[in-house]
């Protein structure tokens, strides 16, 4: 009755890195254009074109987005985003408003959100996009020896003397 379970077990899912923001668009900013890519994108000034973005993009209250199609891995809008969005996790905040159509696998919502559109719940979400771009060893390599290389104070700046700095390199 209260025997352990014997049989192997599954192997464990690896552990998502924890979504951060990495780019800021700022409150007085406007962009036309395209925002494509992995990290995590806050738009707090107004935005129009595409998004498709391998991780989180966060609509903040002053953000503006208009776009035909939104694909990231995870939408937070306190915003307005005028547009269909494609994601695996939609949440509307208090002070969002959608217009539009959604596809979604988890969708939250807070008292006074605003949806005009239809909810599509799927239990999976193909957001294709582009696959990730990895670091080729030249890139490494490079990365390596600008880290590696001394850095020159000029003496105008030193008050007379030459100094030489190195940098430190980075634990992992």
């Amino acid at each position: 009755m209260f025997k352990r379970n014997t049989t192997p077990a599954e192997t464990p899912q690896p552990v998502q890195a924890v979504e951060r923001i990495t780019s800021v668009l700022g409150s007085g900013v406007i962009w036309h254009g395209s925002v494509n890519g992995s990290g995590g994108v806050r738009i707090e000034g107004a935005f129009e074109g595409e998004i498709a973005l391998r991780g989180m993009l966060v609509v903040g209250e002053t953000g503006r987005v208009t776009c035909q199609n939104v694909r990231a891995n995870t939408v937070i809008v306190a915003g307005a985003v005028r547009g269909n969005i494609t994601t695996q996790k939609l949440e509307i905040r208090a002070t969002g408003r959608v217009w539009g159509d959604v596809v979604t696998t988890a969708f939250v919502t807070e008292e006074g959100a605003f949806l005009r559109g239809q909810i599509r719940m799927e239990e999976t979400v193909e957001l294709d996009l582009e696959p990730a771009p990895e670091t080729t060893p030249s890139e490494a390599a490079v990365a390596e020896s600008i880290s590696s290389t001394p850095i020159v104070v000029p003496e105008s700046v030193t008050g007379g003397t030459t100094r030489k700095v190195t940098r430190k390199k980075k634990e992992e």
